[in-house]
């Protein structure tokens, strides 16, 4: 069962939020007193949909052309999968 929270706790006590998450608690996250979205652990149920990074057809991609902001598709990688 998920207990929820209003986006205001959430920011003003985010560093005890995150650790209740890693143990395994759920919050629905409320803004404008409706809900947003929810705080799940990473290895929660909901997310054994989600492809492996490696499995990305775009993952670590043959470069296709010139980047216009000078990053190799290296830098690009981190800022798209943040590695």
């Amino acid at each position: 069962m998920d207990r929820t929270i209003n986006a205001r706790d959430l920011r003003l006590d985010l560093p005890r939020i995150v650790k209740r998450v890693q143990k395994g608690e759920r919050f629905t996250v409320l803004y404008r007193s409706r809900p947003a979205f929810r705080l799940v652990p990473v290895d929660d149920a909901t997310t054994t949909g989600v492809a492996p990074l490696e499995e990305d057809p775009l993952y670590r991609a043959e470069a296709i052309g010139r980047s216009g902001d000078g990053l190799t598709s290296t830098d690009h990688d981190a800022v798209l999968y943040r590695r």
